[in-house]
């Protein structure tokens, strides 16, 4: 399966001269994690996180301290994303595999990605929230979808899916089970493939 296939599109964006306080606002009016920071040619610069816009930005109740501090009083936190955003941006492309980009938000704990077009620009976000979509698809729709490809192909095979395990019973030869399993990881919500 391809990025391209679960991403959400268009990408929300933002620009280094975007306020916080508006990033915020995005961020929790839209329920994502963290929002690309592109530049006018939509390429990316930087990304903004929850953690990023959350740094410094919660002062101290002073009602729980005898005095405040003299940097409470004189500093300002920072005001545009520009001021706090991640420059190291991680990216993939439309046609990167899936799973290797779940490989990449596991390995790096990153919670989102931007996708980019053959330009560079950003078009898309893929999430960990769109590969739990992907994973919660029910058996009865993933089931439907893959023997509506194995029909398709005029193949006469059966195809039971449980807990994302597509079972494709029928293929007779070892090209014929090659094919039965790259038809079955193209569906989403797939987690592994029974030839019988």
């Amino acid at each position: 399966m391809l990025v391209r296939d679960v991403m959400s599109r268009p990408a929300l964006t933002v620009r280094a001269d975007t306020s916080l306080k508006e990033a915020a606002t995005l961020l929790d009016s839209r329920s994502v994690t963290a929002l690309p920071v592109v530049d006018a040619r939509q390429r990316p610069v930087g990304v903004i996180s929850e953690a990023d816009l959350i740094v410094d930005r919660v002062p101290r109740d002073t009602r729980l301290h005898l005095r405040p501090s003299a940097t409470d009083q004189h500093t300002l936190p920072p005001r545009t994303v520009g001021e706090v955003m991640t420059t190291r941006v991680l990216t993939v492309t439309e046609t990167s595999d899936l799973a290797e980009a779940s490989d990449l938000m596991t390995s790096t704990g990153v919670k989102s990605l931007p996708v980019l077009d053959d330009a560079g620009r950003v078009v898309g976000v893929v999430s960990r929230r769109d590969l739990i979509h992907v994973l919660a698809r029910p058996d009865e729709a993933i089931e439907a979808a893959l023997d509506e490809l194995v029909r398709s192909l005029e193949r006469d095979w059966t195809v039971k899916v449980t807990d994302g395990v597509a079972t494709v019973t029928g293929p007779a030869e070892t090209g014929e089970h090659a094919m039965a399993t790259t038809l079955a990881q193209t569906v989403a919500g797939v987690v592994g493939v029974i030839i019988h």
